[in-house]
């Protein structure tokens, strides 16, 4: 059964809205600092895809319109303070519910603000969350349990993930410098990305989920396991599931955190399936952050904004360009170079856990 996408409402360091994500990521405009709050992700993105759920409303009902997000940290932006003040007046906040704390709390909330009554579900698999979530949305609506699906992810830079991260040593001082000698660790970043999901083409531009693979390392609760290989399955089974070749994907949007095991890992699963077919790959992370749970989702978008845009830009490794004889040579996209048209991409989410997921979308034709 096809999957269309509608396009997606996205919010991150980069910016709101589409657009403004394109732009950013073409121009390798570094990230800044946000304020955002769970809430306020949530909203924002959602409200720039209203008209899409509203579509698939129509044409299904409320009840047949699912919702599935991806995300990893369970409101600790709004936990922390209000146990803050508990402890220091003995009440909470007027404002404050432990419902912020649930892990269905993204969905549920998503669910009221659009009215929806349908199948909902939080996935959780670390950073690979919106990823699987994409995935989980689009099983249930192949097996008839839904029609249609809001779906995507959100995760806040929140203190406690910070510290978190920070007690791993996998945080940067400075921004993620991804597949460099000189690579430090990883940038975080607040973002939310949200599509709307269906089984029939309700918006006009066409783009489908064409494939998608998983699989698990089961190698280490933090640490991907170095060859890269259950990675590398990940990526084979999405190409498989597609009825692609590798010289089919016009562009691969790389998880690419910047930390010293990912880098290496992920540079050998491409290499292994590619070799010398491999297309024009970056990293974007640098310009939006890493967004945890809702990476996948986000890079996705960004995905869905090269593929509509039709002008063979792409976006350009932002990187000091020194490379880690480690690695696998990978064909980074040159800045300000014009390519191919893009009609088909690849992006990579890899999870805490070994969770590894590998998405590819894009137009397909009646007689493809």
């Amino acid at each position: 059964m096809p999957i269309y996408l509608s396009a997606p409402g996205v919010i991150c360091c980069a910016g709101s809205g589409l657009g403004t994500l394109h732009d950013a990521v073409l121009e390798g405009k570094p990230w800044h600092k946000t304020d955002y709050t769970l809430k306020t992700l949530i909203d924002d993105a959602i409200a720039q895809i209203k008209d899409s759920a509203e579509l698939a409303v129509g044409r299904y009902g409320h009840s047949r319109v699912g919702v599935f997000v991806g995300s990893c940290d369970n409101g600790t932006d709004y936990s922390l303070p209000a146990h803050k003040e508990f402890f220091g007046t003995g009440s909470f906040p007027a404002d404050y519910s432990f419902a912020y704390q649930k892990a269905d709390f993204p969905a549920v909330y998503i669910q009221k603000r659009l009215g929806l009554s349908g199948f909902a579900a939080t996935c959780a698999t670390a950073c690979a969350s919106s990823a699987s979530a994409l995935i989980k949305a689009s099983q249930l609506i192949s097996a008839g349990f839904c029609d249609a699906a809001v779906v995507g992810g959100v995760d806040i830079a929140s203190a406690m993930v910070m510290a978190g991260f920070g007690a791993l040593e996998a945080v940067s001082p400075g921004l993620a410098n991804p597949f460099s000698k000189n690579r430090d660790g990883i940038t975080l970043g607040d973002g939310a990305a949200f599509f709307v999901i269906s089984k029939d083409k309700l918006w006009k531009s066409g783009i489908q989920l064409l494939g998608w693979g998983e699989s698990s390392d089961a190698h280490h609760i933090t640490a991907p396991e170095a060859s890269g290989a259950q990675a590398a399955v990940a990526i084979k089974k999405a190409l498989d599931r597609a009825g692609l070749k590798p010289s089919d994907i016009g562009y691969i949007n790389l998880h690419g955190t910047g930390t010293k095991l990912n880098d290496l890992m992920e540079s050998r699963a491409v290499t292994k399936n590619f070799g010398l077919d491999m297309p024009p790959v970056s990293s974007t992370k640098p310009v939006t952050g890493h967004t945890l749970g809702a990476a996948g989702a986000l890079e996705l978008a960004i995905c869905y904004s090269l593929i509509t845009a039709n002008d063979g830009k792409l976006p350009p490794m932002r990187w000091d360009g020194q490379a880690d004889e480690e690695l696998e040579m990978l064909n980074f996209v040159e800045k300000d170079k014009i390519y191919n048209r893009i009609r088909i991409c690849m992006s990579n989410t890899f999870g805490f856990g070994g969770c590894n997921v590998s998405l590819i979308i894009g137009e397909k034709d009646d007689t493809d």
